[in-house]
């Protein structure tokens, strides 16, 4: 998992758990609550396959959890983007 944030960083984190409506990071850093996420899961590439396949989506931080650095995200719009980003 990529965080794709509004400056020049992209920080890199863990994904812990994915539903319909969202997913928890463990992440290196702590992330404010309401902040606007958008950040890229890339999926297990298929036997055979020739190109990643990348989930880019659009959220918002809605919890934190400290000093575990982890935190959860709404997964509020995607799209699929197949190859490198």
């Amino acid at each position: 998992m990529e965080i794709l944030g509004g400056g020049s960083q992209r920080p890199k984190g863990e994904t812990r758990n994915v539903s319909s409506c969202g997913v928890l990071f463990a992440a290196p850093g702590p992330v404010q609550v309401g902040e606007p996420i958008e950040y890229v899961i890339t999926l297990p590439k298929a036997p055979g396959a020739r190109l990643d396949v990348h989930l880019r989506c659009v959220g918002k931080v809605v919890r934190s959890h400290q000093p575990a650095a982890a935190f959860a995200a709404t997964l509020e719009r995607y799209e699929f983007v197949r190859g490198k980003l």
